[in-house]
């Protein structure tokens, strides 16, 4: 046994001194220095880059006291109460210096005190602080610019008009704004459906966070599901193996814009009432409930209560949607919008016209207050864009504008555009007493039959002259 012991001695303690020179190579190489003490406060350890900041020989300083070595040291102390001291400043050869001081426990008693150099000078603290600052505002400008990427292109000031209809309509966008209660957008095609939802998102207090719009009639039915509510992993051929957030999880906190909700397959209605009521859904393919905080914004241009009395609408999905309701009229019911809205239009082509000011003559002026604009904004954006990519000069004159403008031209007088609004303004207000006389002047169901919100209801039958008494 003792011949054994022989043999393996000498590899044992030659492994141990490689181990030691190892520990001393890896002491040597902290960077900007390190001392450590026993817990009497006698050095036991210092290394290179220390002893040649301090201007010392560290082999002939180990066994001294640790007061006898660095200037201002407080290492003794900490051997002494056991509490480390981090981020400390200590002055050391006229230099304000960032320390540690770490105690080394066994059998919780203090064996060693362990101090490192984090900087030789509080500059270098500063510099780190201003990078620090630095990279805080590089941190603050690419949230505001991802907010802005977030956020909606349309504010309501974009929505151009001063018609006494556009008027209202803002007015009511930016009071559904102050809530988050459903709101349904009702209007022909072009009429501008879009810029109501993202005035509304705009105008809240969701604008920081993520308007996320889908067309349910772009939408093929069978992938439809998967895009509202997502897809985990292998949900089906073709998915990808990470899976997919829906649109519902990517506008939490945010707005939810469903265009064409009037197509929204049927099966899909129920699914939609039920994450509209509890606010959480599963992706397709799995069995997590994810909880989502979204407002939900949607539009039409078709006759819901039509296609309910059709069995193509579920009326209790058409009862949550239609909390809040805005009805923009037609462009041909508010001609006085019609050449503030060409002109915004113009305006709005000057870059790509070589920055040139386009304006509208007398006659082209007319010819588009006498047109009928079956297809709203977009059709007169449309009209404008080929006449800019055919005209000469600076002016767009009745020969510019497609035949079709030029064969309805005449000159518009207060006659000619009075007779409008008096007709919209007596069916507006015969819908209203047929409404009230349907319920028993009961002004909440009458409002639902209308398709409009209570609070319009009053004021319609203020601006009506239609008796406020009577009912609730």
């Amino acid at each position: 046994m003792a011949k054994n012991q022989r043999v393996t001695q000498p590899d044992e303690f030659k492994c141990l001194k490689d181990q030691l020179e190892l520990f001393q190579l890896i002491f040597d190489s902290i960077y900007n220095g390190a001392m450590v003490t026993d817990a009497n406060g006698l050095v036991t350890h210092l290394n290179k880059p220390y002893a040649q900041f301090l201007g010392l020989d560290a082999g002939a300083h180990i066994g001294k006291h640790c007061t006898e070595v660095v200037e201002n040291t407080r290492m003794h102390i900490v051997a002494r109460t056991g509490i480390p001291e981090i981020n400390q400043t200590q002055t050391i050869r006229g230099q304000n210096i960032v320390v540690h001081r770490i105690p080394i426990k066994k059998d919780g008693a203090v064996v060693a005190v362990l101090g490192l150099v984090m900087f030789q000078d509080v500059g270098e603290v500063v510099k780190l602080a201003k990078k620090l600052r630095h990279l805080e505002s590089q941190v603050k400008r690419y949230r505001k610019q991802l907010m802005t990427l977030r956020s909606t292109r349309y504010t309501l000031d974009s929505i151009i008009g001063h018609s006494r209809p556009t008027a209202e309509l803002k007015q009511e966008a930016l009071l559904a704004a102050t809530n988050t209660y459903p709101v349904l957008v009702v209007g022909e095609s072009g009429t501008g459906k879009e810029l109501f939802a993202q005035g509304i998102h705009h105008a809240s207090s969701r604008r920081g966070h993520p308007f996320v719009q889908i067309n349910c009639a772009a939408i093929p039915k069978d992938l439809l599901e998967s895009e509202l509510f997502g897809y985990d992993g292998g949900a089906f051929t073709g998915a990808r193996s990470a899976g997919k957030p829906g649109k519902f999880e990517l506008a939490h906190k945010g707005t939810i814009f469903l265009d064409e909700i009037g197509d929204l397959p049927l099966d899909m209605q129920p699914k939609l009432l039920r994450v509209l009521e509890e606010k959480v859904f599963e992706r397709v393919g799995g069995n997590t409930v994810i909880q989502s905080d979204f407002r939900l914004i949607t539009a039409t241009n078709q006759n819901l209560d039509r296609l309910i009395g059709q069995g193509r609408f579920r009326k209790d999905l058409f009862y949550r949607l239609n909390v809040i309701s805005l009805n923009i009229p037609p462009l041909k019911a508010r001609t006085e919008d019609i050449i503030p809205i060409a002109r915004h239009l113009l305006r709005q082509a000057i870059p790509a016209n070589g920055n040139k000011e386009v304006r509208l003559s007398p006659e082209a002026i007319n010819a588009l207050l006498a047109h009928a604009w079956q297809g709203n904004v977009r059709e007169l954006s449309n009209v404008l864009d080929r006449a800019l990519s055919t005209m000469n000069g600076d002016v767009i004159n009745l020969t510019d504008l497609p035949l079709t403008l030029k064969k309805q031209s005449a000159t518009p007088d207060a006659a000619g555009v009075a007779p409008i609004r008096e007709v919209q303004a007596d069916a507006e207000k015969s819908a209203i007493v047929a409404a009230l006389k349907k319920t028993a002047n009961n002004k909440v169901r009458a409002a639902s039959l209308l398709g409009i919100h209570r609070t319009l209801l009053y004021k319609k039958m203020k601006k009506h002259g239609v008796p406020l008494s009577g009912g609730a």
